[in-house]
């Protein structure tokens, strides 16, 4: 058990910060102990690590909000620690904090706050706290920037999105229930790795790139067959 400053140190944040995610409900609340002394236990640590392994890959608060809503009320510190080995994992890699001077020299030309409007719902980046400061997926700058000019209303963009995401989660949440019962459960069952969390962050690296390419044929062909059907002559 840990109080308030030990936690933080541990984990390597502020005591603020701590109860600032405690406000917010990102963190249980501590057991009160004797003299009304709160107290934090491994749970607690590994939480904290999971929401800064999130803040690194790119999510606001109010997304990891979501994420963590979305996470059974009774995992274990251990549980916690294999969300983080997978979200480490195949979370993408290029999303970085950026100025709009920045951002605008990467992008080749100056951006309207409209322009910055439409590539914040196609995914592109974000806004943060601190004015003309985003934080960007690199991987989608040169696209985002191309299709600018595209002319789609930003509602369009926005409700493609919405879907996009829908059923992306949707596909995220039945790979992860099978990918635990049936991988990850008899793999730990079998005792043929002591080391859980390493095994998981090898088993998951090397199903990254098979399942992202599956889903990306999937959903091309799909695609390509819905537009047929859609705008074939009668």
């Amino acid at each position: 058990m840990y109080t308030v400053d030990e936690l933080a140190a541990r984990a390597g944040v502020t005591v603020r910060t701590v109860r600032f995610y405690g406000t917010r409900g990102l963190l249980p609340p501590p057991v009160i102990g004797a003299r009304r002394v709160g107290h934090y236990g491994q749970d607690h640590l590994s939480r904290l690590a999971l929401i800064e392994e999130l803040q690194r890959q790119g999510m606001t608060l109010a997304a990891i909000e979501r994420y963590l809503e979305q996470l059974p009320p009774d995992l274990s510190a251990q549980d916690l620690a294999i969300h983080r080995a997978l979200v480490a994992s195949w979370a993408p890699e290029s999303a970085e904090s950026i100025t709009r001077r920045e951002l605008e020299r990467r992008a080749g030309r100056e951006l309207t706050e409209r322009d910055v409007d439409r590539l914040a719902a196609m995914g592109v980046l974000d806004r943060t706290a601190e004015d003309d400061t985003f934080r960007l997926d690199g991987a989608l700058l040169r696209l985002g920037v191309e299709l600018l000019d595209v002319p789609i209303e930003h509602e369009t963009i926005l409700a493609s999105r919405t879907v996009l995401l829908e059923h992306a989660r949707s596909a995220a949440q039945e790979l992860s229930r099978l990918f635990r019962d049936e991988v990850w459960g008899p793999y730990r069952e079998s005792g043929e790795d002591p080391d859980h969390l390493s095994a998981m962050r090898s088993l998951s690296a090397h199903m990254q790139p098979m399942v992202v390419q599956a889903l990306l044929t999937a959903f091309q062909r799909s695609l390509s067959e819905e537009l047929r059907t859609a705008f074939r002559r009668p």
